[in-house]
């Protein structure tokens, strides 16, 4: 079961970076969409934002291939609108798998000699 969760999870990699941050975003909690805007946000420090539009097109994918699923969890204080989102068992499976999979890539830049302003030919991209 868990080799078959595994094999699942690479079939759908890569993800977008917005379907990356979303996912870990959730790795710690249950967020509402607001809520994992402000957790990005404070988590890049404040380098990557993303815009309701952008967070709620990337969640109804997410959902559909089923890394994250809506949850009730509501408070009497809260809107009753707000939906509350949670990592599913294969969503954690693919927060590990393209962890591992971007950590390959930085491994093979380094041994490429790629350092952030130590490669001349790099430091246009700065």
């Amino acid at each position: 079961m868990v080799d078959t969760l595994k094999d699942d999870a690479r079939r759908l990699l890569p993800l977008t970076p917005q379907q990356f941050h979303i996912l870990l975003a959730l790795t710690d909690a249950e967020r509402h969409g607001y809520g994992i805007i402000l957790e990005i946000e404070r988590r890049t420090g404040g380098e990557l934002r993303l815009l309701t539009g952008t967070l709620y097109t990337a969640i109804a994918r997410l959902e559909q291939m089923r890394l994250i699923e809506s949850v009730s969890r509501r408070r009497p204080d809260e809107d009753p609108r707000r939906k509350y989102y949670r990592l599913t068992s294969l969503g954690t499976a693919v927060v590990v798998a393209e962890t591992d999979r971007l950590t390959a890539l930085v491994r093979q830049a380094r041994r490429k000699g790629v350092r952030l302003g130590s490669n001349p030919a790099l430091s246009r991209l700065k």
